[in-house]
Parts: structure tokens; sequence; C-alpha cells
């Protein structure tokens, strides 16, 4: 790589981490905690791409992007936020940002797309959008297949692509066409959900089509729409008058499935297949959970009420059960816990009680079965490809497993030895120096714990 690139980011360990990266990738680096500063160096024509944090102790990263578009306009943002949350990436995608990762981020990733950014930086500059919108969106998740998914929102909320939305019941596809709808050009306009009723009449698709008056229009589990009145939508969609709307459609069973079993015809597809967004399972997300019931749970809290909050054995309940009716079950779980809990903490055995009437009960993982540790993993690579869709992930895929592996398997020995690293070398079966590299490379944090019994 050949150029500039200014790095702002509070965290001195992260700004050590670019420098020396950027700079061994042949690059000239300006690294700075300050706003202030960033702002400065983009004002006197320094750097031909920039890195940025979020949150900073003198601003925030996003609200300087229309400034540096104006200032610099072509130069290429790429902004890193903690701040994991569907805001920040559509914020991110409507300030023209060049790229958004979340932290913790891959460097490798993060390199490769510096250097996609530096190829780019005689790009023309887009305007950033300053129209009014909601402050927040019902979309919650900070695990990685949820950031997968607001990166998609956010790069076609804008376009008049064709949206089909896949994912199992309870899911929330329907939250995330209201959110593409909200965040869009057509936020204005009406957004009409469509069924097999509004379609069982020959004037059904110009009654629709009178309703959305160029919004957008949603076909509810399209899959379950009869073969006649798909066939009508495909005639809407062929010939959509004068104010046409967007389509999008959900479906709870994969396209390839629905065109296989006959479910969906092919000329509707094709038509409906402009982009497709996978919405994760909640089994898919257990780390969402937690975030999840909390949420319901104060957003459910009557006034006078004092606020409430499940106890670590609660959430280990409900992060190893199925939940086949995934967030949609969660949110009633929680409602009715709200109801019914008589205490501030909720406990394991108010979660045993609603999902002992819960259906199919039983946990991700079964306790006992010998494949449990490669049974995860397997599940967490296969997860980590998927959520790179028909890419592949960044190259040195094989050293980041081991790290993400070995990192949590020396801090947890030293923990259950107290942190003494003559014993956890031995329980390790390691070289008590080779314990002490991997220590310092990992910047594994060493405290003198009591033992685990």
């Amino acid at each position: 790589m050949d150029g500039t690139v200014l790095v702002a980011d509070d965290d001195r360990t992260i700004r050590t981490v670019l420098t020396q990266a950027l700079t061994r990738a042949g690059c000239r680096v300006h690294a700075t905690s300050s706003l202030t500063t960033l702002m400065r160096w983009v004002g006197e024509g320094r750097g031909d791409v920039v890195i940025s944090d979020v949150v900073m102790p003198d601003g925030n990263g996003l609200e300087m992007l229309p400034k540096i578009a104006e200032d610099r306009p072509g130069l290429p943002v790429i902004v890193i936020s903690a701040q994991n949350t569907i805001m920040t990436a559509i914020k991110a995608a409507e300030a023209d940002a060049f790229d958004y990762l979340p932290k913790p981020f891959d460097l490798p990733d993060l390199m490769k797309r510096t250097a996609r950014a530096l190829e780019a930086r005689e790009r023309a500059p887009a305007t950033a959008r300053q129209d009014e919108r909601p402050e927040e969106l019902p979309l919650v998740g900070r695990s990685p297949a949820m950031q997968r998914l607001y990166k998609v929102v956010a790069q076609v909320m804008h376009s008049d692509l064709p949206v089909m939305i896949c994912g199992e019941s309870g899911t929330g596809k329907s939250l995330v066409a209201h959110a593409i709808h909200d965040y869009s050009d057509r936020r204005t306009l009406p957004l009409v959900t469509v069924t097999a009723p509004d379609l069982h009449d020959l004037d059904g698709p110009s009654q629709v089509m009178a309703r959305v008056r160029g919004g957008t229009l949603v076909l509810d589990e399209v899959s379950d729409l009869p073969q006649e009145a798909q066939g009508r939508v495909v005639r809407m969609m062929d010939a959509p008058g004068e104010h046409a709307p967007r389509f999008m459609a959900t479906s709870r069973i994969s396209p390839a499935t629905a065109l296989e079993e006959g479910r969906l015809r092919e000329d509707l597809y094709y038509r409906l297949s402009g982009v497709t967004i996978e919405v994760p399972s909640l089994r898919d997300r257990i780390e969402d959970i937690e975030l999840l019931a909390g949420h319901f749970l104060g957003r459910d809290l009557r006034p006078g009420q004092p606020e409430r909050h499940f106890s670590e054995d609660a959430l280990e309940m409900m992060r190893a059960y199925s939940w086949p009716g995934n967030v949609r079950q969660l949110e009633n779980a929680v409602r009715r816990i709200a109801l019914t809990a008589q205490t501030e903490e909720i406990g394991r055995a108010e979660i045993a009680a609603i999902l002992g009437n819960q259906p199919r009960a039983e946990p991700v993982m079964q306790p006992g079965r010998s494949e449990t540790l490669t049974g995860a993993v397997t599940a967490h690579l296969r997860r980590y490809f998927d959520l790179h869709g028909a890419d592949l992930p960044p190259p040195g895929l094989h050293g980041r497993i081991l790290r993400e592996i070995e990192a949590p398997l020396i801090e947890i020995a030293l923990e259950a030895t107290g942190g003494n690293q003559i014993r956890c070398a031995e329980l390790l079966g390691i070289n008590r120096n080779t314990l002490r590299k991997k220590i310092t490379d990992l910047d594994i944090r060493v405290t003198r714990r009591r033992k685990l019994m």
C-alpha cells in the first residue's frame, strides 16, 4: 500500500497496532487521540485515508464526516466503533463513510479495506443526508450475526432493488422491512403489508397499488401466497404504473427450498431476488439474549415499579434454551415474567417456571454429548463463513482462530491455578517461558486469584 493514513482513536493500544501494521504495509501514518487534531490534519490537506473511532474524548467521529466531506471531497473515511448498533451502521452509511467496522475488528480485514480505500481515494463525493429520521430502530443485538445484518440494511436502504427477507418465524423479518423503509427515501410514503386476502379478487392488485402510492410494498410470507396471487404480483411488478413502489417480501423458508417445493413461482423469485437478507435465529446469536431480555424487561416497566434484572443463573438458563419461537417467544416470556415476578432480581426458578410451559424446551447444547466442544466450534466456524456471504474470510484464518481459542484457554487456566504460572504451565503441558511469551503476545492480564474449586 502507498499513501498516508490518519488514525484517530482514544485507545492507545489500537493506535499502536494500526500504526505498526500500516507502516509495515508501506503507509505513512499520523495517529492521534483527538478529533480536533484529526480535523486540523484534514484541513491542512494531510492524509489519503482516515480511520476514525466514533466516541472520542472531544466529540463524535460520525458528526465529523460531513465536515470532512466538505473540506476534502473524496477523502475516504473508515469508521470503527464499539457502539455496535444499527444506528451506528446507518449513520455511517448516510454520512458517506467509505466503510464501517464494529469493534473488535479483524486487523487483516481492516488492512484490506484500507487498501481499497487508498485505491478509491479519487472517487467523487456523495452528499450526506440530513433528513430527520427516527432516533432508534427496534432491532437489538451486538452479535456478529446482527452486525452483518445492520450493515446490509444500511447498504440497501436507499436502493430501489427488491428485497427478499428470509428467516424463521419470530426472528423479526417484518422489523427489518420496517427498518429499511423508515430510513429510506420513501419514509414519508406508505408502507403496505400484503397478505393473500389482499390479492384474492381481480381488482385486489389495483387496490393495493392505490394504497401504497409509491411507498414500500411488503409481501408477507410470499411462499404462502396461492400461485394465482403470486401471478398477480408478477404482473404488478412488471407494470407498476406511474408511482412504482419498492417491493419487499418475507419468507420463513429459504427461496431455494420454496422453489424446489413448488411453493414460490420461479418468475416471481427472480423479480424479488434483487437483495436477499438472512435474519439470524436466536440460536445463532445467543450472546444477544441478555441484551434482548433486558430490553424487553425495561420496556414493560410500569410507573413507580422498581427496576428489575435477571440473575446470572437465570441468564444462563435462558442462553441454554433453544427458543424455537426466536425473539418473539423470548419477548412474550419476558413480558409474562415481568407481570408475575415478586422481587427485583429474577432468578432461575422463575425462568424455569416460564420455560416449563414452552414448546420444545430442549437446551441448545445437550449435556453429556461427547461432541459438544467440536459441535460448538463447528457451528461457530460455519457462522463465521456464512457472515461473509459469497466472499471468503480474510487470509490468515488459521492463526486468528487459534488465537481466539488459545487466549481464553490460558486465561481460564491461570484463573484455575490462582495466577500461578508454574502450575498453569504444568496444567497446559507447556514450558513456563512459552507460557510467559504467550501471555505477552496475547495481551493476557495476569492477576492473583483464589483457585477455583
